[in-house]
């Protein structure tokens, strides 16, 4: 699994980049605030629920949640589900929102 900061994350989706990014929060935390991820919450990724991303197992995958500790969990999962190429979002939504506030 491979890291990247909230800081290269924002400066990527700032540059116009197309990012395949992953929340996986829970509804309530994604509905108080999102930077437009696709919310598939860890228990789903725990229990092999993403059908909707299958296609996506050679493409970079993003993960984030509030502080990085499910994101990279989720990378764990993915990773031995054949996913090549997941990416965890250190400090997830908290760093996000101490430096883009």
């Amino acid at each position: 699994m491979k890291n990247i900061t909230v800081e290269e994350l924002k400066s990527r989706m700032d540059a116009g980049e197309t990012i395949n990014l992953i929340d996986v929060r829970e509804p309530h935390e994604y509905a108080e605030f999102n930077i437009g991820a696709k919310l598939i919450p860890l228990g789903r990724i725990a229990s092999m629920q993403f059908d909707e991303i299958e296609d996506l197992k050679n493409e970079e995958l993003i993960i984030h949640c509030k502080a990085g500790g499910r994101s990279a969990q989720a990378c764990s999962v993915l990773e031995m589900a054949g996913f090549t190429n997941v990416v965890n979002v250190t400090g997830g939504m908290n760093a996000w929102q101490q430096k883009f506030k």
